[in-house]
C-alpha cells in the first residue's frame, strides 16, 4: 500500500490579551499566540503537515490572510478542511507525531488531554497521535511557541479507483463550497458567496 509523509511547522509569538489555546483546549496561561486566527500553533502545523503529505499547498492557499471569515476563527477549521482534502484524495492517516517548543506553559500535564483532543479532531486513536514539548534553552525564545508536526498517511483508494484531484475537485467553485461547509457547521459563520482568493502567504 502507497504511504507518504508530510511535515508541518508554525510560530506564534505570546501576546497579552488573548486567550491561549493549543491543540483545541482552552489553556490558563497569562498570555495567549498572537495570529489572525485564534493562533493554536499545534494544530496549525499539523493542517499544514496533512496539505503537504498530498502537495496540496498550505494553510494560506486555503484559507488566505486579512480575508474576515478567518479572524479569531477555531483552527479545527482547517484540520476539518485538511482531513477533507486528504480523504478526497484516496488517503487516510497513520499516525501524528509533533514537537512544540515552548518555555511556558507547561505541556506534560495536559499531554494526555492534548492527545485525546487532536485525536478526536482527527478520527484517530490516542495511540495514533503522539505530541512532545521541549524548551528552546539558549535560543532566546521564550517569548515564542514553535510547532513541528509529522504526518504519515496511507492510500485507501487504488489508484486505478481514484480519480485525479482535479476531477475529484471540479472547480475551484467547488473547493469553495467545501470551505464554505465547514466554516457553516464548525465556525457557524454564514455562507459567502464569490470565488476563493488564493494566496500562499501564511494567514496563522
Amino acid at each position: 500500500m502507497e504511504t507518504r509523509i508530510g511535515f508541518g511547522y508554525d510560530s506564534h509569538v505570546f501576546k497579552a490579551g488573548v486567550p491561549l489555546r493549543i491543540g483545541g483546549l482552552a489553556l490558563d496561561h497569562p498570555e495567549g499566540l498572537a495570529g489572525h486566527s485564534d493562533g493554536d500553533v499545534l494544530l496549525h502545523a499539523i493542517t499544514d503537515a496533512l496539505l503537504g503529505a498530498i502537495a496540496a499547498g498550505d494553510i494560506g492557499t486555503f484559507f488566505p490572510p486579512g480575508d474576515p471569515r478567518w479572524k479569531d476563527a477555531d483552527s479545527a477549521v482547517f484540520l476539518n478542511l485538511a482531513m477533507e482534502v486528504l480523504q478526497r484524495a484516496g488517503y487516510r492517516i497513520v499516525n501524528v507525531d509533533t514537537t512544540l517548543i515552548l518555555a511556558a506553559p507547561k505541556i506534560a500535564p495536559l499531554s494526555s488531554e492534548m492527545r485525546a483532543r487532536v485525536a478526536d479532531l482527527l478520527s484517530l486513536g490516542t495511540d495514533q497521535v503522539s505530541i512532545k514539548a521541549k524548551t528552546p534553552e539558549g535560543l532566546n525564545l521564550d517569548h515564542v511557541a514553535q510547532c513541528h508536526a509529522i504526518v504519515l498517511i496511507e492510500r485507501v483508494i487504488e489508484p486505478e479507483e481514484l480519480k485525479s484531484m482535479s476531477a475529484v475537485i471540479e472547480s475551484q467553485r467547488q473547493l469553495e463550497d467545501v470551505v464554505e461547509d465547514l466554516i457553516s457547521s464548525v465556525h457557524g459563520i454564514p455562507k459567502k458567496r464569490g470565488g476563493l482568493v488564493y494566496d500562499t502567504e501564511d494567514i496563522t
